[in-house]
């Protein structure tokens, strides 16, 4: 059964980033509807981004303002995390032997021959009776005729046999054994999706990994976005990003029998709008995407209104990210800001990052009004909280 986070279906996934689309489009409208005014009280003057700070002490806001500088990175890095972000560990690889363990439900072919004219098992004619598909019982025991249950749970392969040998020759002291093994649910995993052929699929050994078992699967579905990889084991679950899984091979972890893989699109998106080239809501590209990656996913500047010293970030924290004792903004909501004229303002973009529902807005040197800044900002802040987001 797939686990209730990643039962929603593509189709209902997509609904879900179509209405985020046209909420973030219905942003854009509202900062639309206050570009007039901002406009009209003062012409030119000071960078949107200057008016913006001078807001924060003149205007009774309702957001913390910050300035995004070399200085101020290792204070934000340690805030708590926003938006989407799970925060699921993961099994470092080991190395397993490469033998197969028989399990319950695995199904055991037996050959047994015999060339003794009073066997108890063969017949003149026949020198070989064939037991097919004997299946392991719940206790980890299968039953052999004239011996009874004997246990081969947790054994190897060759190890069952030798011990199904010794159990014949008390019996039938000239039998020989040969045993095939086909693997049962016990020793078999789930590949669910995300891949070109997802099923399940036995381990043929004990050192099976999370990649041979894609590899298996015909490899990553083309066309998913920053692949993201799941694994659910005893209830719990596990997660990683497949491009994290390819630059670290000791996160290469073995399967264990039971155990379901899924693969898929990265979930996590921020928005943009403003003087950007494009407003939208866009998905991340990798698992870490700084400012400067978010503008260039978004298109960059327009080169005719926008403001390079004026890029701002809005993001809303919980409401535990500012009680006392916790490493966190003065309030809930907060604008960052970026200078991109400054050599120290690009390297800070380069290292900001980014988080899942963030909004990436970039400003228009006309908008100098500090108190409209301060609604517009109010306001967008707003659209969001009544939208859940």
């Amino acid at each position: 059964m797939v686990p209730a986070t990643y039962s929603q279906t593509r189709p209902e996934r997509h609904r879900d980033k179509d209405c985020m689309l046209k909420l973030s489009l219905l942003v854009a409208a509202v900062s639309v509807a206050f570009l007039p005014a901002a406009c009209s009280r003062l012409p030119g003057g000071a960078p949107a981004s200057e008016e913006i700070m001078k807001s924060a002490a003149d205007v009774d806001a309702d957001f913390a303002l910050y300035s995004v500088n070399r200085a101020f990175l290792p204070t934000v890095a340690h805030w708590p995390p926003t938006g989407k972000q799970e925060t699921l560990g993961w099994i470092r690889a080991s190395q397993g032997p490469k033998t197969q363990i028989i399990r319950a439900g695995d199904r055991l072919s037996m050959q047994i021959w015999d060339n003794n004219d009073n066997s108890l098992l063969t017949s003149i004619e026949q020198k070989m009776v064939a037991l097919q598909d004997v299946r392991v019982s719940a206790n980890g025991t299968i039953f052999l005729p004239y011996v009874g249950d004997v246990n081969v749970n947790g054994m190897t392969p060759e190890l069952a046999r030798e011990t199904l040998q010794r159990e014949l020759e008390t019996i039938v002291p000239s039998a020989q054994l040969q045993l095939n093994v086909t693997e049962g649910r016990n020793n078999s995993v789930d590949l669910v999706s995300g891949v070109a052929s997802p099923g399940t699929y036995p381990m043929p050994d004990r050192n099976y990994s999370v990649m041979g078992l894609i590899a298996a699967g015909g490899g990553i579905s083309s066309g998913l976005n920053n692949p993201q990889i799941r694994l659910t084991r005893g209830g719990r679950l596990y997660g990683t990003s497949v491009d994290s899984l390819l630059n670290h091979p000791q996160k290469d972890t073995l399967l264990r029998g039971g155990d379901r893989v899924f693969v898929e699109e990265d979930e996590r998106y921020f928005l943009s709008f403003g003087a950007t080239g494009t407003e939208d809501l866009h998905i991340f590209t990798k698992d870490d995407v700084s400012a400067m990656d978010a503008l260039s996913i978004s298109g960059g500047f327009q080169d005719s209104k926008a403001d390079p010293k004026g890029l701002l970030i809005l993001r809303e924290y919980p409401a535990s990210a500012v009680a006392p004792g916790v490493r966190g903004p003065r309030q809930t909501r907060v604008v960052f800001t970026l200078d991109l004229t400054t050599a120290d303002g690009l390297f800070s973009a380069r290292n900001f990052q980014i988080n899942p529902g963030d909004l990436v807005m970039a400003t228009e040197s006309p908008i100098n009004d500090a108190l409209t800044i301060s609604n517009l900002i109010g306001n967008i802040f707003g659209v969001f909280s009544r939208a859940g987001l």
